[in-house]
């Protein structure tokens, strides 16, 4: 670690989301009265030396270093193989724009863990969470990129041909994400409103 953030880990922030079911983009809506992208990638920036914004456009004063989706299908996978070729740590920590409740707390947790090709949470309703999942880039970047290339997309199918994962689960996980917010998907103006709701809530705490 280099001034209390780590060097050998990127934090890198996929921003290509299509935000079908949102209707517009999710890194420029406002959380705790700013842009949620912009948010998590001062998150990103408090724990990493190195951040990575991988595609789509960040809004103004976002930190970090962009970087262009690679060719293919629009997909998180290809925003996967994008952070990875553009990573110069040996690990990356790849998150999605549309987890608003995301905390330092649980990032450091997957950090914390044995290291494997892959680091994810398994939550108890939706299982393996890739989109916020420590990927090592030697072993993960070569399998990712052909299976883009022959367009099996599936991040859970990446994950399941990978030799080693390490799961952040079960008593560990409840204990650093008692009420599940921290890896709850926001993907329609609902669920921002009630994401909004919450960290207002919290604020006035």
């Amino acid at each position: 670690m280099s001034e209390g953030r780590f060097a050998e880990i990127a934090g890198a922030l996929l921003l290509g989301g299509a935000s079908e079911r949102m209707g517009s983009d999710k890194a420029a809506l406002e959380l705790a009265g700013e842009p949620a992208a912009r948010r998590t990638a001062r998150l990103l920036a408090t724990l990493f030396e190195e951040v990575l914004l991988v595609g789509g456009k960040p809004p103004d004063g976002t930190p970090g270093r962009r970087v262009a989706d690679p060719a293919g299908p629009r997909c998180a996978l290809r925003g996967l193989v994008g952070a990875l070729e553009a990573a110069r740590a040996e690990r990356v920590l790849v998150v999605a724009t549309d987890l608003p409740g995301l905390t330092a707390d649980l990032l450091l947790a997957l950090v914390a863990l044995p290291e494997a090709d892959v680091v994810v949470p398994r939550t108890p309703g939706d299982g393996l969470e890739p989109l916020c999942a420590l990927y090592r880039r030697e072993s993960v970047l070569p399998l990712a990129r052909a299976r883009l290339d022959a367009g099996e997309l599936a991040l859970h199918g990446l994950i399941g041909a990978l030799a080693a994962t390490t799961t952040l689960g079960g008593r560990t996980l409840a204990a650093i994400d008692p009420d599940g917010a921290a890896l709850a998907n926001a993907n329609t103006p609902e669920d921002w409103a009630r994401a909004r709701a919450r960290l207002e809530g919290a604020a006035r705490r």
